[in-house]
């Protein structure tokens, strides 16, 4: 008996991949098993060779592994490309003459047996059913699903396709990889949710009413899903015509007392940073999502990478603060969401939420937990007729009215100004004016998440962002005592309670998704310098035994 098994699904753009991540993941989470997926795939509508990873588990299972267990490549193309992730151990389920390798082989020709029923379409349902079988598991959950996704003809043909699937899993019997799922799991009402939908439910948690962006992958599932919720909780939602119109539309509508969001990527975000300026220095809120995804310029645009951290941290010129969030699983995605709207409020600053390709796009098991029910609370003020929009105050922060409410001329100015809000050269007023917007920091890092930290072993792990639950079960599959982790959601401005672990840490190791240790350069300027770095940047994420390696070869050098 296995603790986890890991399948692959592999085939070009169009040949079903989705349908049977679908199948598969409903499927194992209604069968009591704990489930995650993560999928990579090239740029293209149709062709290219795509991959979704399912792993199910007895137990929480939040990250990927690099070997599989099982898989199923949906063309000749796609075991070229997965090829590496393959050992002898692996079942493949796939027509033999299509390859060579080493694996244990279900030599099946899916696509032939498809058309024996009517549509070639359908060989991605009985790969699923096959599957399902040959896990052990009860395919008439399969046939629910199945009658829950499709009608008529379409419902008739894969309800077939279920039962040749099913047929072939009973003819092997072979459950070399079944394991036995949780018994408490079928009883839960548990999530199972992306990145992205976490987004977007903090995001509609916090009362957010307007939306606009450009269309940027891997941004443009938070757009399209509060597209979808729109009607249901009052969100206005705008397709901008580039990057500059959706930041300053959301800018316009933080101004008039509503609660917007952004949506973007690298590409995309660099161009707004005129836009972060204006509201640094108008003072006027914004909250930007901002999935990174590998650059330089297009770079490689539907895959991961966590290298847009520095862009984050200067975007923008002149000096002013901003907040910077980096959730690392869905709970956090929901909760930082929610959260970037109440600080961005209350400090009337730019906060920028940063995720990647990678947990925008994976699914997550998530136990039900309970959404605090506290109310939004909208710092905006009912202005009198003397009222100064920028009043000079100790913490910084001016009272904040809106036009309309009140009897006050609400003035706002990109230029430099005067608490009332008028154009000025003035050197003193200069000085006070800026001093004020960064005094706002002192209050800001109060504010600040400390990192989580798991373990107590002097051998400092740090992450941050979607690193986390790869770290974290890298940790516990290697079970050094001197491990610990620390992981950061809180990225910018770190406060000395945060950084305190790693100061008392006798080694320190970064772990980053990208080429040049952003986040390490970002301690370094907090006196924090790390021992060593593990780096990658080729557009995957991390996964778990290949993270495992790394660390226990650099624990070899460690004594």
């Amino acid at each position: 008996m296995r603790s986890s098994v890991s399948v692959l699904i592999g085939g070009s753009a169009g040949k079903g991949i989705a349908s049977i991540e679908t199948l598969l993941t409903k499927g194992f989470k209604r069968s009591g098993f704990y489930t995650f997926s993560t999928k990579e795939f090239m740029s293209r509508v149709r062709g290219g060779s795509n991959t979704t990873l399912i792993r199910i588990s007895d137990k929480p299972v939040n990250a990927p592994d690099y070997k599989v267990d099982i898989f199923v490549p949906l063309d000749a193309n796609a075991f070229a490309h997965a090829q590496e992730r393959i050992n002898n151990e692996t079942f493949v389920i796939a027509k033999k003459g299509d390859f060579e390798c080493d694996c244990v082989v279900y030599d099946y020709d899916l696509e032939s047996l498809a058309k024996e029923i009517g549509n070639p379409i359908v060989s991605n349902t009985i790969a699923a059913a096959l599957v399902f079988g040959l896990l052990g598991c009860d395919g008439e959950v399969l046939k629910e699903i199945v009658a829950e996704l499709y009608r008529d003809e379409l419902l008739e043909i894969n309800l077939k396709a279920l039962e040749i699937g099913a047929k072939l899993a009973r003819e092997n019997g072979n459950c070399r990889y079944c394991i036995a799922p949780h018994p408490s799991i079928k009883e839960k009402n548990d999530f199972f949710l992306s990145g992205t939908e976490g987004v977007g439910f903090g995001a509609i948690a916090a009362g957010c009413n307007f939306i606009s962006s450009y269309p940027m992958s891997p941004s443009t599932g938070v757009l399209t899903f509060l597209a979808k919720q729109s009607q249901k909780f009052g969100i206005c939602v705008e397709q901008a015509e580039d990057e500059i119109a959706a930041f300053q539309m959301g800018l316009g509508v933080w101004y008039s007392g509503g609660r917007a969001i952004t949506t973007t990527s690298g590409g995309g975000f660099s161009l707004m940073g005129e836009g972060i300026s204006l509201s640094g220095i108008t003072e006027t809120p914004m909250v930007v999502y901002l999935a990174q995804r590998p650059g330089p310029a297009t770079g490689l645009p539907t895959r991961t990478e966590q290298g847009d951290l520095e862009l984050a941290l200067y975007i923008g010129h002149g000096e002013f603060p901003r907040i910077v969030l980096a959730p690392g699983d869905v709970r956090e995605c929901f909760e930082l969401a929610r959260e970037a709207f109440e600080l961005a409020d209350a400090y009337q600053v730019p906060v920028i939420l940063m995720s990647d390709q990678y947990l925008a796009d994976s699914y997550f098991h998530v136990e039900r937990f309970a959404i605090d029910p506290k109310q939004s609370v909208h710092h905006i003020v009912k202005t009198e007729a003397d009222y100064k929009r920028y009043l000079l105050t100790p913490e910084g922060i001016s009272p904040r009215g809106v036009p309309g409410y009140g009897e006050g001329l609400v003035l706002v100015d990109s230029d430099e100004h005067t608490e009332e809000g008028l154009i000025t050269e003035s050197m003193s007023v200069r000085n006070e004016q800026n001093g004020k917007r960064l005094r706002k920091r002192i209050l800001i890092e109060k504010e600040a998440i400390l990192p989580e930290i798991e373990g107590t072993g002097e051998i400092v792990l740090i992450g941050w962002g979607s690193t986390k639950h790869i770290i974290k079960e890298a940790v516990e599959r290697i079970a050094d005592e001197r491990l610990s982790c620390v992981h950061f959601s809180w990225v910018h401005p770190l406060s000395e309670s945060q950084l305190a672990p790693l100061r008392k840490a006798k080694r320190l190791i970064v772990i980053e998704n990208n080429a040049t240790g952003q986040f390490a350069k970002l301690l370094r300027l907090h006196g924090i310098t790390a021992d060593a770095q593990i780096l990658k940047s080729d557009g995957l994420s991390f996964f778990v035994d290949e993270l495992s390696e790394k660390l226990v070869s650099l624990l070899k050098e460690i004594r």
